[in-house]
């Protein structure tokens, strides 16, 4: 513990005179091991029990296909936010594919929209080389990151029930248990 004598010096947990060059540095340990606290405790990922309406989205796939949430009513649908230049975006393809793969004969859709940033040919040359089954939307504008909360970090990867209800938010990447148990569960529905 450090604390702060009469004269404004400062004193670290066994009592002896501490200066700022060793202060700051035990400051960032501990600010380092709560962030890494939250990110092992799933910091990144929110369920609510209250789900929220998904929005009146529109997508426009690279194929010319236009997609309305409302018109996908009664299935589950996943809408993931990456970027051919995101890491850990990529690194999740091949789970997306596996399970849009497992679950799409069965209700599930899965749209995977582009940040507005990411050049067009960039995403349809990725989807092209991955031979992307699910479909993959431009966001040119940014309006659908905005309809979504104001989507700035990627991945981030919204769950929406067969009611059109976001039940759940993956900032980051997602836990492929925890997701296909998800919609496993909202397909017995």
């Amino acid at each position: 513990m450090e604390g702060i004598d009469e004269n404004g010096g400062v004193f670290d947990f066994i009592g002896e005179r501490a200066g700022p060059a060793e202060t700051f540095p035990k400051m960032k340990y501990v600010v380092l091991l709560v962030i890494m606290g939250l990110i092992w405790a799933g910091a990144g990922r929110f369920h609510d029990f209250n789900a929220q309406p998904a929005p009146r989205a529109v997508f426009i796939t690279i194929t010319g296909k236009k997609i309305a949430l409302e018109g996908l009513r009664g299935k589950p649908v996943i809408v993931t936010f990456w970027a051919t230049d995101c890491p850990a975006c990529i690194e999740e393809i091949p789970y997306w594919v596996a399970l849009y793969r497992q679950f799409h004969d069965r209700g599930l859709e899965l749209i995977a929209v582009s940040m507005y940033y990411d050049p067009p040919s960039h995403v349809v040359g990725m989807a092209q080389a991955r031979r992307l089954p699910y479909d993959v939307a431009l966001d040119l504008a940014g309006e659908q990151a905005r309809a979504f909360g104001n989507v700035e970090l990627i991945p981030t990867t919204f769950v929406i029930d067969p009611a059109g209800r976001i039940v759940e938010r993956i900032i980051g990447a997602v836990d492929p248990d925890h997701l296909t148990s998800l919609i496993e569960k909202l397909l017995e529905k």
